[in-house]
């Protein structure tokens, strides 16, 4: 008997979440920094910030994205987060 999903590859999911608040590089640094911290993110793209208005934040993430813990990461940064 052979274990069939050992070969199907893991499909990495892109998330995107709206951040409000972020103002400069140091506000991106600190919401990436602690949303890399969530089990599973891989990697994290913010796309054109928007000073103090809501800004697109793309979660790569090696499944589906902890959504709870990725808002809440958002929040311990200091920002609201929508999923």
């Amino acid at each position: 008997m052979t274990d069939s999903t050992a070969d199907t590859p893991v499909q990495n999911q892109t998330t995107k979440i709206v951040v409000s608040g972020m103002t400069c590089g140091h506000c991106v640094a600190s919401v990436t920094e602690e949303l890399k911290g969530v089990d599973g993110v891989l990697e994290v793209r913010v796309e054109d910030l928007v000073k103090g208005g809501d800004t697109d934040v793309f979660v790569e993430s090696d499944g589906p994205l902890d959504l709870p813990a990725a808002r809440a990461a958002v929040e311990e940064a200091g920002y609201a987060a929508a999923v």
